[in-house]
């Protein structure tokens, strides 16, 4: 489903698209037969011509593979006006003859920003700004925060890994940070609808790609660092540094950061906009200190003598930090502290975090004697060892743990998965997530080198990602009541990827499935 585009907009002839981008270097190819190119006014911003509408300016950019320019045929079919592209694009599109005035200029995805600023912005007044980055804990602290803010009565705007909502319009989100284009539409929507505000998740592939450009954060938070997309960054400082991009002038008014890791601590110091920081470490100063017992559901928040009592209704220490995280980003956004007290006690629901699956038939003679299983969307050595540990203290028989890897991503984390299991559980079942287009035992081989050292877990490798969580329920099932299963790395899914090929696939209804297919023994 494409994401909604505001009602009203402000039309641009293409000097004032040229002018808006301060490009010196760009220049207007009049491919019209009439000269007609100074009558063209842009009424839309896109880069996909699936998604291009009449009136657009259509962004051909270069990829990995093709050009965008070799489609321009089909967004010109579409209704596009004109073509913002680079040099080579333009080539492209003189050769096919398509009749559209292009703008040439070199890196034209680092001006799409700008331009779509330009057209969907200024009639209306944006919602309050949250942006929220980190390796772990985006999504649900974005839950958190939209369920409080819904408390205080706000009407919210929540853009994310698993969903994109514009009050109670849900649409579903195709990646963590829409495009550049999409996404200036999208906040133009929440202001002609009246949404207060906007909680966003923030990749660092959004803020190294130019996404988030001319966007700028009333509140920008950051959860932590810790192993993943080093395909993409390469090295640990590159994706250190795209993430504390957010905390400059540029993108952000103030800063809610986490100090419990360096990184946090790092940003801390860098970061160019105002920070709090918060910690839940007793060795660490910090603006705000988590306190309180770690198996208790309430925790405190202490800054300076003034004390803020909180309860985190989601289970595990580090969903403490992100309870306390949304509060203190609240506090920071001006809502009184009595209230963000009350607002933080309602229990989002976040999908495939922590997500609790039960049989299809609660009614069923052993339904208490079954083991309690769960999905979450834990895919680093860090986010693991998070939700295992979390598990263990509450698991009073066995703990079954479910773990693939990603192909084609950052295959240097894999062992640690799967000695972050290890770690904590009694059987490790290893199998495949998205194979993409690796081959699945090359990766199920290398997390289960991660597991062999440990010899407190059991090992299993089992191909298939049904068959391996149809393994743990019988493990568990057999092994007694007390069981815990935990399936990890694909969260609220509902594909999975193979060679090339998305097949349907959500663990949550599998892991049901085979609860409603076995009994207890033992």
């Amino acid at each position: 489903m494409p994401f909604p585009r505001p009602e009203r907009v402000r039309p641009l002839t293409l000097a004032a698209v040229v002018e808006v981008l301060g490009l010196d270097a760009a220049r207007v190819i009049d491919g019209s037969t009439d000269g007609a190119a100074d009558a063209v006014r842009v009424r839309g911003v896109s880069l996909d011509t699936a998604t291009v509408r009449p009136g657009d300016l259509w962004a051909a950019l270069p990829g990995a593979r093709v050009h965008g320019a070799d489609f321009v045929a089909a967004a010109a079919a579409a209704g596009a006006v004109a073509v913002l592209t680079d040099p080579d694009g333009a080539s492209r599109i003189a050769a096919q003859g398509v009749d559209l005035p292009i703008i040439e200029t070199p890196g034209p995805r680092a001006r799409l920003g700008a331009v779509s600023a330009a057209v969907y912005d200024g009639l209306v007044d944006r919602p309050t700004m949250f942006g929220i980055t980190g390796t772990n804990g985006k999504t649900t602290t974005a839950y958190l925060m939209v369920s409080a803010l819904e408390a205080l009565g706000h009407t919210t705007g929540l853009i994310g890994t698993i969903e994109t909502r514009v009050g109670r319009e849900r649409i579903k989100s195709v990646r963590t940070t829409p495009e550049t284009t999409d996404l200036h539409a999208l906040l133009s929507v929440m202001g002609e609808r009246g949404v207060d505000d906007c909680v966003m998740e923030v990749s660092s592939h959004a803020l190294s790609l130019h996404r988030v450009d001319e966007v700028v954060y009333d509140v920008a938070l950051f959860t932590n660092l810790s192993q993943d997309h080093l395909d993409f960054h390469h090295t640990m400082e590159s994706y250190f540094q795209a993430k504390a991009s957010l905390f400059t002038p540029e993108r952000s008014r103030r800063g809610v950061v986490c100090i419990d890791d360096e990184w946090g601590w790092r940003l801390a110091q860098e970061a160019t906009v105002p920070v709090t920081t918060l910690t839940s470490r007793l060795d660490v100063e910090a603006d705000w200190v988590i306190g309180g017992d770690p198996r208790e559901a309430d925790l405190s928040l202490t800054s300076f003598g003034e004390v803020l009592y909180l309860s985190s209704s989601l289970p595990g220490d580090f969903n403490r930090v992100n309870t306390a995280m949304a509060a203190v980003a609240l506090l920071e956004s001006g809502v009184p502290s009595a209230a963000v007290a009350e607002a933080v006690l309602s229990r989002p629901e976040v999908p495939g975090r922590m997500e609790l699956v039960s049989p299809s038939d609660p009614g069923r003679a052993d339904f208490e004697d079954l083991p309690t299983a769960l999905v979450d969307f834990a895919h680093t050595p860090d986010a693991v060892g998070a939700v295992l540990s979390a598990l263990r203290p509450q698991t009073n028989g066995q703990l079954v743990v479910v773990l693939g890897a990603g192909g084609s991503r950052d295959p240097g984390k894999r062992p640690g998965m799967g000695a972050a299991a290890a770690a904590h559980a009694d059987v490790v079942i290893v199998t495949d997530d998205n194979p993409r287009d690796e081959e699945p035992s090359v990766i199920r081989d290398a997390v289960a080198e991660g597991v062999w050292p440990r010899s407190r877990a059991r090992l299993e490798v089992v191909p298939g990602r049904t068959a391996a969580i149809e393994r743990a329920v019988e493990i568990a099932c057999d092994g007694g009541p007390g069981a815990t299963i935990a399936v990890l790395g694909k969260g609220h899914e509902q594909g999975q990827e193979i060679r090339g090929e998305v097949r349907d696939h959500d663990d949550r209804v599998v892991l049901r499935a085979a609860l409603d297919q076995r009994s207890v023994t033992g």
